[in-house]
């Protein structure tokens, strides 16, 4: 059999079939929506999007994209609207990304409870780093940090963990007052890592009544490192936000019902081929889909939307102080541009109209769910 190049959606529509019957019984109805949404992305779709060109009168329908997050091949703009945004709250300071990783042992009470240890990761963390910066000799304030949840490591395995971007500085409300981090250092990792096993335990058990395993390492791992001026930590974020946890340009091959595709050693940076049969391969991705309405990015402290005049407040400090000025806050979201197929200048959106033409949603619905069904 020869090798080829194939998408995502492509290997999931030809082989849903087989999918369904291997891993019937950890599909949940988070991963049964994503699935639903992914094969009718760009295909036979109930609504179209209609588009008129502004300089000849050419007027085309297009299928509509699902717009669903685990979908490799939609929201784009979303991800570029959210890097802008993020970028256009950069300040003009050092920046540190501090990761706190969930211990393997844990890991299958998230698989099971995804949404409560998620939100125990969260609130957990994010108080771990508060409590650290109001005690901090150097910092004693208010920090600002984005929160940012992966579920899998380069290899796309389940390694649930939490970014946080953290600007070098606080502001004491006080004495109105931003005090600058020194150095390349912010805080220590492993009293970190002390604090936020007590922390996520005391969540689990106490808060969630969520029974834990009997044997829990004792050294939990949380990483701090600086990570220079910010936007090159925002861009990594960015990279699985909204696109899917596997881009399909990474699908190297389909043959003989297996799977290769590529990813980054994360120790020797060089690339790497995994290669799975291809059931497995569709598990792999879609056990990352998240339950519905869990925000996957959020934001803390001066970082906050609410705080944009605070924000500006400190720029004006740091501009004073000779420091150059960060990108004005800005809410301008990207337009979608689609150019004219005859004369290729940019068309008009007119909004969204029903496809007569199309398969209704129920039939595709059914398709996903039962195992056997035929087309």
């Amino acid at each position: 059999m020869g090798v080829w190049r194939m998408t995502f959606i492509d290997i999931l529509r030809d082989h849903l079939d087989a999918f369904n019957q291997a891993y019937e019984q950890q599909i949940t109805s988070s991963m049964q929506q994503a699935i639903h949404a992914m094969l009718s992305c760009r295909s036979n779709t109930e609504r179209t999007s209609q588009w008129a060109c502004q300089s000849c009168t050419h007027i085309a329908d297009f299928p509509l994209s699902c717009g669903h997050r685990s979908c490799p091949q939609c929201q784009h703009n979303t991800t570029i609207d959210w890097l802008a945004k993020q970028q256009a709250k950069l300040l003009p300071v050092e920046y540190y990304m501090v990761t706190f990783t969930l211990p393997f042992e844990l890991r299958v009470i998230a698989k099971h409870q995804p949404e409560s240890m998620y939100q125990a990761m969260f609130w957990g963390a994010a108080s771990v780093l508060k409590e650290f910066a109001k005690n901090s000799k150097q910092l004693g304030g208010e920090i600002g940090f984005t929160g940012v949840l992966h579920t899998h490591n380069r290899r796309r395995d389940f390694h649930p963990h939490i970014h946080f971007i953290i600007p070098a500085g606080s502001f004491n409300k006080d004495k109105k007052q931003w005090r600058k981090s020194k150095g390349k250092y912010l805080f220590n990792a492993f009293n970190l890592a002390t604090v936020w096993r007590a922390r996520l335990l005391e969540l689990l058990t106490n808060k969630l009544g969520i029974k834990l395993p009997e044997h829990l390492p004792n050294k939990w791992v949380v990483d701090c490192q600086h990570v220079g001026k910010g936007l090159p930590a925002l861009k990594y974020l960015s990279r699985y936000l909204y696109r899917g946890v596997l881009p399909d340009k990474c699908i190297t091959s389909v043959v003989n019902e297996q799977v290769s595709f590529e990813y980054q050693n994360s120790q020797t940076k060089t690339t790497e081929i995994r290669t799975l049969p291809v059931t497995e391969f569709l598990w792999l991705v879609l056990q990352h889909v998240l339950p519905k309405g869990l925000r996957r990015v959020r934001d803390y402290g001066l970082l906050r939307g609410s705080a944009a005049n605070l924000r500006q407040r400190i720029r004006l400090m740091l501009a004073v102080a000779g420091v150059v000025f960060a990108p004005l806050e800005s809410s301008t979201k990207t337009q979608a541009i689609r150019p004219c197929p005859c004369c290729k200048q940019p068309m008009k959106f007119m909004g969204v109209h029903g496809n007569k033409h199309a398969r209704p949603t129920s039939f595709i619905m059914q398709i996903t769910r039962e195992p056997n069904a035929t087309v």
